[in-house]
């Protein structure tokens, strides 16, 4: 059983950014049972996730990537690009495309982001207890802190991908597949600079995800003033025929 100060620091930076998300969502804010709905569809796709990699136990594929970041770091950055970014983000967006686009609410470019952005919290908050056995306290607060943004900011983009080809009528697939690759890529890139041995490496993993979070913020604050004049622009032509 573990402690509520190992459980404080895991816990309360997921109880932040989603009240944090929650807030952002101004123009058509979605139904929180909505939004509690989309984190418990990320503790499903931790699971899908944990099942990929016990499949690849079956199939002799599995790799401990502590070890081949001691052993060689050719392997981990095959294993991290080939294998942790493919099947965290797989396991992510396979959920968010059969279930959560199918909400009625999900009626604006942005959904795909908050939307994205709460199932990731719920992945992430797995992802978190599971560790929590193999951490120090200051260990698991570091983790608590940086695996949320890590999720998020990765499936921001294939949420936001695939709400706009949704939003427009477009197929699904191709946005799904592209994003999904680059994603995937990001994704290994970050766990194979937090991995590798040379300490140098993990200011290049923070960079990134600075880097990345700066276009989210542009992104979502460019999408709440379009969806907000549109809306405005909508009124007023309704008020001027009636």
């Amino acid at each position: 059983m573990h402690s509520s100060f190992l459980l404080a620091p895991v816990f309360l930076p997921i109880i932040f950014w989603a009240v944090y998300h929650y807030h952002k969502d101004r123009h058509l804010p979605e139904p929180l049972a909505h939004l509690l709905l989309a984190f418990g569809i990320g503790i499903v796709a931790a699971a899908l996730s944990q099942s990929l990699y016990v499949a690849l136990e079956w199939v002799g594929l599995r790799q401990d990537a502590g070890f081949l970041a001691d052993t060689s770091t050719v392997r981990l950055f095959a294993y991290a690009l080939l294998v942790i970014g493919p099947i965290e983000e797989f396991s992510k967006l396979i959920l968010f495309v059969l279930l959560i686009v199918r909400f009625k609410k999900f009626d604006e470019t942005l959904d795909g982001i908050i939307y994205a952005s709460f199932l990731a919290l719920g992945y992430a908050a797995v992802e978190n207890w599971q560790y929590l056995d193999y951490l120090t306290p200051l260990e698991a607060g570091a983790r608590g802190f940086a695996s949320p943004v890590m999720h998020m900011v990765f499936a921001s983009i294939w949420g936001h991908w695939i709400a706009t080809a949704h939003i427009a009528g477009r197929a699904l697939l191709p946005a799904a597949l592209i994003s999904f690759v680059i994603a995937a890529i990001l994704h290994g890139l970050y766990d194979f600079a937090v991995l590798v041995q040379p300490f140098s490496a993990l200011p290049c993993a923070a960079l990134l995800i600075i880097a990345m979070w700066i276009w989210r913020l542009r992104l979502m604050r460019t999408l709440h003033e379009t969806a907000t004049a549109a809306s405005a622009g909508s009124d007023s032509r309704r008020n001027s025929g009636s």
